[in-house]
């Protein structure tokens, strides 16, 4: 398919277990695109069952489709929104030079907030002396304070303290290095939502977890521990290696991993549909479609808008 005169970018976002990977890639198998994941879990190499990466998605009727920023920084490292806007801008050129289309893949709204707004990042230093002053507080009286930061530039999902505390670390940092100049390539987004009903979301966020579960996502958080990578760090990540991690080691027991994870995911699905919504009110377009409409139709309406 030729470029598209008013299109340079299409943005493929939705909630966890929406289908939106499956849309995505059958998109760019018909026009010829290549994915630029949108996910801040799906980076680190080895997490793959707990980030539900499914790369045998990116294979239809024997065509690998080209995906990038899967697998590109190693396990108990951090990886934040600045690095992330870096490689999704040198993706977004490598893909352009090639004469195809970039589709932009996921559910991190901060990410792809951060891309299509052009926020002005820069890489935000440890500042361990104001970490200090909130070693002893709550997850909840953490989230608190990152809420009281009016102009957010790291509004993620902060499902553990280390997490809350680096997100609020950011924003103090911003409040004194407000100026930054950088030039960052225009873009000009077909902006897709995938809408799943609350309750099939639901059943199939479920049914994943169980499937995950027996596919030996407990082993994969036990082998990446085994190379060396430790429990704290894993727990960092939160959602399935917070829960997989403290089961793992013996501080919950099997059930309570599920079910506490069950919920936690049910929450961060909930969370993300907040944050796309609070993206339209910040004039964000998205244009929307039914996840149980088949994928050829959604696909012929999106070639129609291109």
């Amino acid at each position: 398919m030729k470029k598209s005169e008013n299109y340079n970018l299409i943005v493929v976002l939705g909630p966890t277990a929406s289908g939106k990977t499956d849309l995505a890639t059958q998109l760019a198998y018909d026009i010829d695109g290549e994915i630029i994941s949108a996910d801040s879990r799906q980076v680190y190499k080895q997490m793959d069952l707990g980030t539900g990466k499914d790369l045998d998605d990116y294979t239809i009727n024997g065509t690998e489709i080209p995906y990038h920023l899967i697998d590109i920084v190693e396990a108990g490292s951090k990886y934040n929104v600045y690095q992330y806007q870096n490689d999704f801008f040198k993706a977004f050129e490598k893909i352009q030079n090639k004469g195809k289309i970039p589709i932009m893949c996921g559910g991190t709204g901060m990410y792809i907030e951060a891309v299509l707004k052009h926020f002005k990042l820069v890489q935000v230093p440890a500042n361990y002396e104001f970490r200090e002053t909130l070693k002893n507080k709550t997850l909840a009286e953490l989230t608190e304070i990152l809420k009281s930061y009016k102009n957010l530039h790291n509004n993620s999902d902060v499902d553990t303290i280390k997490r809350a505390i680096r997100a609020i670390e950011i924003e103090e940092y911003y409040k004194s290095n407000p100026k930054i100049d950088i030039t960052l390539p225009e873009l000009r987004p077909l902006i897709i939502g995938v809408d799943i009903d609350r309750e099939l979301r639901r059943a199939k966020i479920t049914k994943r977890l169980k499937s995950r579960l027996e596919e030996g996502m407990v082993d994969e958080v036990r082998n990446i521990m085994d190379q060396g990578v430790n429990a704290e760090d894993l727990i960092y990540y939160g959602l399935e290696y917070k829960f997989l991690t403290l089961f793992a080691t013996g501080k919950i027991t099997h059930q309570e991993m599920f079910d506490q994870l069950n919920i936690a995911i049910h929450q961060f699905a909930k969370r993300q549909m907040t944050y796309f919504r609070k993206m339209e009110r910040g004039g964000i377009d998205i244009k929307w479609m039914q996840a149980t409409t088949p994928i050829k139709t959604r696909v012929s309406k999106i070639i129609e808008l291109l």
